[in-house]
């Protein structure tokens, strides 16, 4: 009986200490003194920002700049998370990602766009802008504004329009001078019924592929070549596995900064203020930058790699823009005439196309 008494005692005695020593602890744990670096950790807006180009391209290097003044503009009570070369989704997928508030913000080619406004169509007319002037002055301007309220359904905002370059032409089986040497090549192009019929037209095969997937099936000899800004070609090295690149300046890409209409809305007036003078000021150097960064490469290209160039000069441009005339009527209603003719108007004060 004395035995069992003892070891009653010597439990009780335990749970006691057990007890006393999880009551300090917790009373430790709510008395701890705050890291400064942890203020306000909780009050922290995060916006994820996936994209699928490279980091020193002229998206990439826009959505850095972007989240360091955004950092810098709300004392880092706003994080934005840049997640680029497609580490979160495709650009096949990351419309529907922002869609269903996976992600907060991305920067989608503008071509891509054209599957929920068919008015984005008015961008990939072949020659429609043929110098940067009249590149900004579009998409800064009405056509810009048109397009951007265009798409705001399907919980979509759109903020701005950022900037890549021209596009040119690199292939396995050159040089092209002229539309008919591509005739029966198959190129890559991003998915476009614009873009699509430009191609058909020279009797060319033009497939709407992955981006991340070109230079795979260029390797492989699976496609003749694409279609791309200098940028894109530099950064993911195509110019290693195609044998001629022509300057044509044929086309235009860009990209358009779309955040989750639905994340907006629960951002505080002085959030969605910070926000936008941090996208005015990123958009401004964009504008300025991405075409100096096109000519860089382009020279850096010539220094580094046995790529043959032709640039096509202006009576041979003048050739391709006719060749491609019938793009403009044959798309006019579902663009719509009165963009159609905005465009026209433009493409006619910037050249003599």
């Amino acid at each position: 009986m004395k035995a069992f008494i003892s070891i009653a005692l010597l439990l009780i005695a335990g749970l006691a200490v057990s007890i006393g020593i999880g009551f300090h602890t917790k009373l430790s744990e709510d008395t701890l003194p705050f890291d400064d670096d942890q203020k306000g950790i909780n009050d922290q807006v995060v916006i994820k920002f996936s994209h699928v180009v490279a980091e020193n391209t002229p998206k990439g290097l826009a959505a850095q700049r972007f989240a360091k003044l955004v950092d810098k503009k709300s004392n880092g009570r706003i994080k934005v998370e840049v997640i680029p070369n497609g580490g979160l989704y495709s650009d096949q997928e990351e419309l529907e990602a922002l869609e269903r508030g996976d992600v907060q913000l991305i920067a989608p080619a503008t071509t891509k766009l054209s599957a929920f406004s068919p008015k984005f169509q008015v961008l990939d007319l072949p020659y429609a802008m043929p110098t940067r002037e009249s590149i900004i002055e579009a998409l800064n301007g009405e056509i810009g504004k048109t397009l951007l309220q265009s798409i705001e359904k399907g919980n979509m905002k759109g903020l701005t329009f950022w900037t890549n370059g021209f596009k040119q032409i690199t292939t396995n089986d050159g040089p092209v001078k002229q539309p008919s040497d591509l005739k029966g090549q198959t190129l890559r192009i991003m998915p476009s019924p614009v873009l699509e019929k430009q191609f058909q037209l020279l009797d060319a095969n033009a497939v709407g592929l992955d981006f991340n997937e070109t230079y795979r099936l260029l390797e492989s000899g699976e496609l003749n070549g694409e279609e791309n800004t200098i940028s894109n070609i530099y950064s993911k090295k195509f110019f290693n596995v195609q044998s001629h690149l022509t300057v044509s300046n044929h086309g235009f890409l860009g990209y358009a900064v779309i955040m989750n209409e639905d994340f907006w809305k629960e951002l505080s007036e002085d959030q969605q203020t910070i926000i936008s003078e941090a996208l005015k000021e990123t958009t401004k150097w964009n504008q300025t930058h991405s075409f100096d960064m096109n000519e860089e490469q382009l020279r850096l290209i010539e220094q580094q790699s046995d790529i043959e160039i032709y640039r096509l000069n202006d009576e041979e441009k003048e050739n391709w823009a006719d060749q491609w005339g019938q793009v403009y009527d044959e798309f006019e209603e579902e663009i719509g005439s009165d963009l159609i003719n905005k465009m026209k108007k433009l493409r006619v004060k910037f050249s003599d196309l």
